[in-house]
């Protein structure tokens, strides 16, 4: 299956090059390249991206840039999270279901140009990228203990179960990954660096759409388990490349125009979906 194998690598691709963002591709390539619908394309999505973040995460245990603590409490409020986005999704029309991704990828797009314009420093930063340097100079709500521990007080706490549960909710309806969620929620709350954040967030990605994938299995929906592991590859094979041109080509200019292809692929997958309605 050649052109599954390619949606993945272009997905694999994305999230290698950009540090977040390739989830969000994932859905309209699969309604585009292979004509599913929608509702199908998030189930398949969420096993492929629990694939690719996995193979991610285990860079960063070798690289020691896994913060585990906030990891794990967003992980375990997400993955609970997840089955009741997956069940909400069925309760939607695919169109609505379309409607509601393409909001989400309008938000997406527009913090990632604007980040792309505001901090170019930090859309150079990967999922591929070294990372010797985990936190950044401010700390405004959770902080790290003498020992470099972090300590999750009552509002840290919330902070982070809050967000750990919109991405699990947003994962298990739209089949995408939540980095676009964990990332700055990490940065925002706990002060780390952008590598830090992006390297502890592909665990927490892995959980997440692991168990949006297993509810989606639950409720009783059929998997092309071919396609699936044709798609899983192409996501790995994707990454490995990423991983090897990051520090050539990532930056501002190529996060705005991944930004334009996301935006004019979902458009095309929403036009699709709403003749198909």
């Amino acid at each position: 299956m050649p052109e599954v194998l390619a949606i993945g690598a272009a997905v694999g691709l994305v999230l290698g090059l950009t540090g977040a963002g390739g989830s969000l591709f994932a859905v309209p390539l699969l309604m585009l390249g292979l004509g599913l619908a929608t509702g199908q394309a998030t189930g398949l999505a969420l096993g492929a991206v629990a694939v690719s973040a996995a193979w991610g995460a285990a860079g960063g245990f070798a690289r020691r840039e896994v913060v585990w603590l906030p990891a794990l409490v967003l992980a375990l409020s997400g993955a609970l999270l997840a089955p009741v986005g997956r069940a909400l999704a069925l309760q939607l029309p695919d169109i609505w279901l379309m409607a509601g991704f393409a909001v989400l990828v309008i938000w997406v797009a527009l913090r990632m140009w604007l980040q792309a314009r505001r901090e170019p420093a930090a859309a150079g930063v990967t999922r591929a990228s070294q990372a010797p340097k985990l936190l950044t100079a401010e700390q405004p709500l959770c902080r790290f203990s003498a020992s470099g521990q972090l300590e999750l007080r009552p509002r840290c706490l919330a902070g982070v179960v809050l967000g750990g549960a919109m991405a699990g909710v947003l994962s298990g309806l739209f089949g995408v990954g939540g980095g676009f969620v964990i990332v700055p929620l990490l940065v925002l709350l706990t002060g780390l660096s952008m590598r830090a954040a992006v390297a502890t967030s592909l665990l927490v990605i892995a959980v997440i759409s692991t168990s949006g994938f297993a509810s989606y299995l639950w409720l009783g929906h059929a998997v092309n388990y071919a396609v699936l592991a044709w798609l899983s590859l192409g996501g790995v094979l994707g990454m490995v490349l990423g991983s090897k041109l990051a520090h050539r080509l990532a930056g501002p200019v190529l996060q705005q125009i991944f930004v334009v292809l996301m935006i004019l692929l979902t458009a095309s997958a929403l036009w699709l979906q709403w003749r198909a309605s």
